[in-house]
């Protein structure tokens, strides 16, 4: 996403825009990290050694609930990516796009919509309360990733290789209140069913 021939007045609002999304999670309790960001695009060529964010700091677990106050102090002078510890306040189970898709068109349905949160790669985070343990389903799929205790994701809008990591659903539509984390398990090992069941009838076909 970062471009090496960005005017200096885009980078800085870029920047502008992190920092403001990290104080504003950080206010309401949620524990945000400065992640790293891939290497600026010069031409045709990616940086294949990056992957997603990481932490910038190794002692990262021991930022996990700053004060708004210092966390903006992050994001002034560097353009970091914007991450969130899970484990704490919020936890989310990575999947593909497809099973995303079935899952987010299962909770549209029952009217209990959840923060989801997609990355450009094809990944998406459902967002939930934290949870000791996700069903025996959802863990057997070598596609599905828990993210809880020691662990943490990217928000938006950080810069990843070729986008920006963006919301499916905002918080904003839940009122800011994270899902069970159980019933949003729940409608993912429903969309994990149909969806080997759709394989099974095309395969049948």
């Amino acid at each position: 996403m970062l471009d090496a021939n960005w005017p200096d007045s885009w980078r800085n609002a870029f920047r502008i825009e992190l920092r403001a999304e990290a104080i504003g999670l950080a206010w309401r309790g949620w524990p945000v990290l400065p992640g790293a960001t891939p290497v600026p695009i010069t031409g045709e060529e990616d940086d294949l050694t990056w992957r997603r964010p990481v932490p910038v700091r190794e002692d990262w677990r021991e930022l996990v609930g700053t004060h708004a106050h210092e966390v903006s102090g992050w994001f002034t002078d560097r353009t970091h990516s914007l991450l969130v510890a899970t484990g704490t306040v919020v936890d989310a189970i990575e999947v593909d796009q497809e099973l995303g898709k079935r899952a987010a068109r299962l909770l549209r349905t029952a009217g209990h919509p959840a923060p989801i949160v997609a990355m450009p790669n094809g990944r998406w985070h459902f967002l939930t309360t934290t949870a000791d343990r996700i069903p025996t389903e959802l863990a057997a799929v070598a596609s599905v990733q828990w993210h809880g205790a020691g662990s943490y994701i990217p928000l938006p809008p950080s810069p990843f290789q070729r986008g920006v990591v963006h919301w499916r659903v905002k918080p904003e539509v839940c009122g800011w209140q994270l899902p069970v984390a159980a019933e949003v398990h729940d409608v993912l090992v429903r969309a994990l069913s149909s969806e080997h069941v759709a394989m099974l009838e095309t395969a049948a076909a």
